[in-house]
């Protein structure tokens, strides 16, 4: 296998799939644009949606890029060898073009060939689609990889659990998907016969890539049927492929890492490596600062709160400064880690550059609010557990308590409670973890439960009045404003943007004058593809122009209202209804949101 550093991999990545006609599209936010299910980024996929379902994309029909993405629903298991909150994904998609003829012998060359990745044939080992009642089992797929030269007794079939892709709700395109793994063990890998993939043990195999390939529509009645438009969407793992192609114990040990490593051995003295505890504290230390350096220098601004993204982000911060306290990182250390981090990335994501005070500012300002709380917490703890005898439990209201009032994470409370004999009822502590997010965080698992990846009439049309809300805060309060994230329900708008206050009586009723009669004029809404350099010299908003690459597409209501954006939305302005807003709100320092209705 070819040894390769972050930077070669994602340079040979792309390269290959230019070579092959792909447009090379830069990474998407880590906060999704209107999306329906998630908050934050997920997959390479997940900006990619409305063209998987048939919307044209301005670079084309074949793109590929290294995606951004954040993963938190396995957090507990960060600081282990390979989980990490935040990771980058190498992807290829075909928007109806080319499909498993083509794909499978690219993903063969690019895995074996010398000139790229270079892993023996006989170590790779392929997982297809088993088939069922619904559909057939992928036959195409492992008799193509058999044609590229892999051996029969390296090819698996795994039903839906392990080889198909979708849908992401109850309906929509969905098909079967190929994995190609590293043999780890040859001698155990030996011993499966076709369907006894899973009955291998741990450490057997280990997956390095995904090629998906969207074929059906799973309809509301439940059967399959074939797709119009087919599509592949493949996903490599930057850093696990790092670790595997460069024989690393864990993703941690590849050249990403190697300066933050370097730092934290520097403030505490201590040596990555010399004893289990110390590793995991490093390693949730290096996961973490990188995550909440990614999310606080991103395009959209997020930062720490009680609420969404800043919920997540507030929680990464503090689990760091608790791991980061217990192997002796003193304060103001995150940031000290962080800056290596964007020195790592500094050619690759230049807004963290850009946006590398607004990172300093936000980790020293929640690094100190915990560690105050922190300080407080452990007097509280001592208190409640004061009277108690060992073998007793700490209640889950006491211990939802110290997290909620005092940052405390429940693993902290169980470690000390631990240490006295105790317990802790983490069921009930869940109960009470769960009840509260219901009351403060109402709607989040449900937010967006219509979205625009429906191109549903009531949110297309809010979705046109966003941009025409977008003109008349700059008209009426500053040229100067930003969007700075929206979210869009079939009932309502949200729009966020940078302004020091709220808007008073006076600016929200010129604000909705100037929105409806835009309205009241009936204007067509424009779209025109353009280059990105002809958008920027027409004097187009781009807020989203990293997420399209060179060719982009713009909409125009008049001389009113000219953005990029990737649609979809009202054929002209007298579509919308009333325009009233109805809420306005505080997000962080700087940001305001507005929420908004159209009224029939």
């Amino acid at each position: 296998m070819k040894e390769l550093t972050s930077e070669s991999l994602r340079n040979l990545y792309l390269g290959f799939f230019k070579e092959r006609g792909h447009a090379i599209i830069p990474s998407a936010s880590l906060i999704p644009e209107n999306d329906p299910t998630v908050l934050f980024t997920t997959a390479g996929m997940h900006p990619l949606v409305p063209y998987l379902l048939g919307e044209k994309h301005p670079a084309g029909k074949r793109l590929t890029d290294v995606q951004k993405c954040v993963r938190t629903g396995d957090i507990d298991e960060v600081g282990d060898a390979s989980h990490c909150t935040f990771f980058e994904m190498l992807g290829n998609w075909s928007l109806g073009d080319y499909f498993k003829e083509q794909m499978i012998p690219w993903s063969f060359e690019f895995l074996t060939s010398p000139d790229y990745l270079g892993i023996p044939v006989e170590d790779i080992a392929i997982t297809c689609f088993a088939g069922d009642s619904d559909c057939p089992r992928d036959d195409e797929s492992a008799n193509k990889w058999i044609e590229c030269g892999i051996d029969p007794k390296h090819i698996f079939f795994l039903p839906k659990s392990g080889n198909w892709w979708g849908p992401a709700g109850t309906t929509g395109p969905c098909g079967p998907d190929t994995e190609m793994h590293i043999i780890r063990n040859h001698a155990e890998a030996d011993k499966l016969g076709p369907y006894d993939f899973d009955k291998a043990p741990s450490g057997t195999f280990l997956e390095i890539w995904n090629d998906v390939f969207m074929q059906y529509n799973k309809t509301a009645d439940g059967t399959y049927e074939p797709l119009k438009q087919r599509n592949v969407d493949t996903g490599m793992g930057l850093e696990r492929t790092l670790c595997i192609l460069n024989n690393k114990d864990s993703v941690y040990e590849t050249d990403i890492f190697e300066n933050a490593i370097a730092k934290i051995e520097e403030l505490t003295g201590l040596k990555y490596g010399q004893d289990e505890a110390t590793t995991k504290a490093f390693r949730v230390v290096l996961d973490h600062v990188r995550t909440a350096t990614f999310m606080l220098g991103d395009t959209k601004g997020i930062v720490p709160s009680n609420t969404d993204q800043g919920y997540i982000l507030r929680r990464i911060i503090r689990r760091a400064v608790r791991f980061g306290r217990n192997i002796g990182l003193p304060q103001g250390a995150l940031n000290e880690v962080s800056k290596t981090i964007i020195n790592k990335y500094a050619d690759v994501y230049p807004e963290l550059v850009k946006n590398a005070a607004r990172i300093e500012e936000e980790l020293n300002k929640e690094e100190n609010k915990f560690s105050k709380t922190l300080a407080q917490g452990l007097k509280e703890f001592e208190k409640v557990t004061s009277s108690k005898a060992q073998g007793d439990t700490i209640d889950g209201v006491t211990a939802f308590h110290l997290y909620d009032t005092y940052g405390f994470p429940v693993e902290i409370t169980q470690e000390m409670a631990r240490e006295k004999g105790l317990s802790v009822d983490v069921e009930g502590y869940n109960k009470a973890f769960a009840e509260h997010q219901a009351k403060s965080r109402a709607g989040s698992e449900q937010k967006f439960a219509c979205g625009l990846a429906d191109h549903k009439e009531e949110t297309t049309y809010l979705h046109t009045a966003t941009h025409l809300l977008h003109a008349a805060l700059k008209k009426v309060c500053s040229p100067d404003i930003e969007q700075r994230g929206s979210n869009i329900t079939e009932e309502r708008l949200r729009f966020d943007f940078n302004f020091p206050r709220k808007l008073t009586p006076e600016e929200v009723a010129a604000v909705e004058k100037e929105v409806n009669d835009v309205i009241k004029a009936d204007i067509p809404v424009a779209m025109k593809e353009m280059s990105l350099e002809e958008a920027k010299a027409e004097h187009f908003t781009g807020l989203f122009e990293s997420k399209y690459g060179e060719r982009v597409k713009t909409y125009s209501i008049g001389d009113f209202s000219k953005e990029i954006c990737g649609g979809p939305h009202a054929e002209h302005t007298g579509q919308l209804g009333t325009f009233k807003i109805v809420k306005q709100e505080n997000v962080s320092a700087g940001v305001k949101r507005i929420k908004a209705v159209l009224i029939k």
